[in-house]
């Protein structure tokens, strides 16, 4: 097999083993194995920290896929994110049964105190886990298909792409926060029990959620690959590159936009499933364009247009949010603007981008010696 694969490949291959091995073996292993009371002990909160990590990351992959590759900047993906969440959410409200502070077998605790009679049609089939995980990625795609459709066609690009999507998921977070919408208002759904008969208090649970994640994040990671690497792919760089050449040429720059838009979205809808269960809650703010924007932080801190980059972009900033919150929380928001701007003007080609730099120069001056 080494004999096959050519450096690049042979090295891509050993760094995802690498990082497999990191996420399904390590981590879990030192919270399992290693004694509470050892440095080394990675505690429960952290697994399931690193979980919404990886999540995250899915979600920064997703993002990737349209606008590192594809060149359009979606600043709605959050939209597709909570819309996933939402219809993992619904699934577990409804496998809460009498179990709620009403006891109300048929109605979520939120509709029980605003004296709703019946179960909304739209809530139909949730409590079949099997339609819930299609919900997941057929309401984010048809959105985005129909969204995009309408948007492509009509040759909306650049920045007015970027506010068209902007004001979609302001739109939704509006309408989700409205109590007749039949989705909690502004508390939104929380107070879940299990999933699929497991105890979401249980340690074991979570390890088992961060596992899964884990492992669809290196799925997302193989067919972002396959389609970059694709000639779907090639053409979806050459759009993103110069889209008139590509117009010129024949191919159906709405069709291959279209396509790169609709499967991020599913890509995103997916992570969002996975998050709900981990965090425990999914509210009208996920909608938040503020949320959007962060997205795209992540890819370009990272590096947009490459595989890791929005893997690493999504755990640098996260991480730093999560330390610098609880260190000084009203610095958190100067701190991210002034690291997009830095990246923007100083390393354009984000993290992946500064150590490729440093490894040519580093190959040059060892050339020179």
């Amino acid at each position: 097999m080494h004999a096959m694969l050519n450096p690049a490949q042979r090295g891509f291959w050993i760094g995802f083993m690498a990082l497999g091995a990191l996420f399904l073996l390590v981590i879990p292993g030192l919270n399992l194995l290693v004694p509470v009371e050892s440095a080394l002990h990675v505690p429960n909160y952290m697994v399931t920290l690193i979980g919404k990590y990886l999540c995250y990351a899915i979600l920064a992959m997703a993002m990737n896929l349209v606008w590192g590759y594809c060149g359009v900047l979606s600043l709605g993906h959050g939209a597709f994110f909570a819309l996933g969440g939402y219809a993992m959410g619904m699934y577990m409200m409804r496998a809460i049964g009498t179990r709620g502070s009403y006891g109300n077998a048929e109605l979520p605790d939120f509709m029980v105190f605003l004296n709703w009679k019946e179960l909304p049609w739209f809530w139909m089939g949730f409590d079949n886990f099997a339609f819930a995980l299609l919900m997941v990625m057929v309401i984010p795609g048809v959105l985005a298909f129909v969204f995009g459709w309408l948007a492509f066609r009509s040759r909306i690009n650049g920045v007015y792409l970027s506010i068209v999507t902007q004001a979609m998921t302001y739109a939704l977070m509006l309408a989700f926060f409205r109590n007749e919408m039949g989705f909690g208002g502004n508390n939104g759904l929380t107070d879940f029990k299990d999933i699929l008969g497991f105890d979401l208090s249980q340690s074991s649970t979570k390890l088992g959620l961060y596992w899964l994640t884990a492992l669809l994040l290196g799925a997302t990671f193989l067919v972002v690959r396959f389609i970059a690497a694709s000639k779907l792919g090639r053409v979806m760089m050459a759009v993103r590159d110069a889209e008139s050449r590509v117009r010129f040429l024949g191919y159906s720059v709405t069709g291959v936009k279209l396509f790169a838009f609709t499967v991020s979205a599913v890509l995103a809808g997916i992570a969002g499933a996975l998050y709900v269960p981990q965090v425990g809650i999914i509210n009208p703010s996920e909608f938040s364009p503020a949320n959007s924007i962060e997205i795209a932080i992540w890819v370009a801190v990272g590096g947009r247009g490459t595989l890791l980059g929005p893997v690493l972009g999504a755990f640098a900033v996260n991480g730093a949010k999560t330390w610098l919150t609880g260190a000084a929380p009203e610095l958190w928001l100067f701190a991210l603007g002034a690291l997009f701007i830095i990246v923007t003007l100083a390393l354009p080609k984000g993290l992946v981008g500064l150590w490729a730099d440093l490894r040519t120069r580093m190959a040059k001056e060892n050339a020179h010696d």
